[in-house]
This record gives structure tokens, sequence and C-alpha cells, in this order.
């Protein structure tokens, strides 16, 4: 039996290989969960699924912007629909834009917070709606290291990733009463799309874990922080919610 036999899970921004998204709704899916995953890049999010599916599994792909608050009800739609609705829901999309405060245009602080905030508000109400159905479910949300310590040139990304660290404390009080739980995860330094494109290398060999105080030496993977997602998707952590769960190799814990 797998770890996420019977459930139904929903991971957004699955398209980007190598990505937190994609490596989580395929972890997600080796144990057993059937799969919706979205992107605002619909190819990406396609070959997604189809990989998922060519290893055995069960999924569909939908084109979503996260920012979009109808598009949120069509994917709930979907999701009932094909698989009878949702236990699992992974806010997993988001954007990063690295520059000095001072050079920080207004229109580039107001996308990262509607992008990783305002969007993980819509992604968690929906989810909530759709899980009270399910008799309950698993609320997982991505912050980051950003969203805890202070770093240079992450202001809008830090600002609006500690929102999501709070506000998933706050849902899962509010949805304990109805057998939600709601988690965040606080990935350090992982080799991503997104990490490339944030530092502008072409490969991690670039990534000096020294100058970034990174205590085990070395960038971590997208499986590490899949892995974790699904301890937190699946019922062996049935008495979590409300946690924080930090996988950064050490680098806050200095």
């Amino acid at each position: 039996m797998g770890r996420m036999d019977g459930k139904v899970a929903l991971v957004t921004g699955a398209a980007s290989n190598p990505g937190l998204g994609r490596e989580t709704a395929m972890r997600l899916a080796e144990e057993g969960a059937k799969m919706i995953v979205t992107d605002v890049d619909e190819p990406g999010a396609q070959s997604c699924a189809e990989d998922i599916k060519a290893a055995g599994g069960e999924a569909i792909a939908m084109k979503q912007d996260v920012c979009d608050e109808s598009r949120w009800e069509e994917v709930m739609a979907a999701a009932r629909d094909t698989f009878g609705g949702l236990d699992v829901c992974v806010n997993n999309a988001g954007i990063a834009v690295l520059v000095p405060i001072e050079e920080m245009t207004l229109d580039e602080w107001n996308r990262q917070v509607e992008v990783n905030l305002t969007s993980v508000f819509l992604g968690c109400r929906a989810a909530i709606r759709a899980m009270k159905e399910r008799g309950g479910g698993s609320i997982v949300n991505l912050s980051s290291v950003a969203g805890l310590v202070g770093l240079g040139r992450c202001v809008a990304y830090g600002a609006a990733k500690g929102g999501v660290r709070i506000m998933s404390k706050s849902i899962a009080v509010e949805a304990a009463q109805h057998n939600i739980r709601c988690n965040s995860v606080h990935p350090g330094v992982i080799w991503t799309n997104m990490q490339a494109q944030a530092t502008g290398l072409n490969d991690p060999s670039g990534l000096d874990a020294s100058v970034m105080r990174i205590p085990l030496g070395r960038h971590g993977e997208p499986l590490d922080i899949a892995n974790c997602i699904l301890y937190l998707a699946s019922d062996e952590s049935n008495y979590v919610t409300g946690a924080e769960f930090v996988v950064d190799a050490g680098m806050t814990a200095q």
C-alpha cells in the first residue's frame, strides 16, 4: 500500500523541471495519490501529468493562474468531477524578484505579494470548502527561510513568505473544527529553475555553501522538499497542524 492511497491531491506550480511542485506531484503520485497538477505553463503541467501516468499513476493537468479567483473554483470542480473531491492541497506556485529595495518598483512588490501570498489565501479558501465535503484534509503551504529570517534583496519575497507562515497558523486554528490541517514548509537553498533564475547561475556548482552559511555544506534537491510535503499530506501527520517545517540544512539554526 502507498502512503497516499485513496487520496486526491492538488499541486500548483507543477510545470517547472527541476522544480518543487513537479517533484512533489511525482512523489505523491508514486505513493498512490490521484493528482491534479496546475501551472500557468500548461504544456509543462501536461508534461508532469503525462510522466505521472507513464509511471502508472492517475493525473489531470490544468492551466491555472493562481491569482485568478474564478479559476480556483474551476479547478476544484474538476477535482470533484474527475476524482470525487479533494484531500490535499499543496500551494506551491510562486515567483522571486530579488533586487535591493531602492531598485524595486511598486509593480514588482505588488506582483510578488499577489503571487506568493494572495494566491495562497485563494487556494486555502477554495481547498477548505472542498475538503469539508470529504470530512477533512491537509493543506501544505510553501513558504521559505526568507519567511523566517531577514535576507538581503528579499524584501517583497520575504514579506510575502512570512505572511504565508502566519496565515498557515491562523488557518490551522480556524479549520481544525473541520478536521482540516494546515502547515507550512520552509525550504532553504534548493536547486530549481526558480533558484537558477533568481541567482543567475546556469548550474548549482556556482552556489557557495560557505558564503550562504549552509552548515551541511551543500544545496538541497527538490526531492528533499517533496518528502517533507509527503509526510504532511499523508495520515502519518494526522496530529500535526499549525506547524512550520524548516528544510534548510541548518541555515536558520545559526
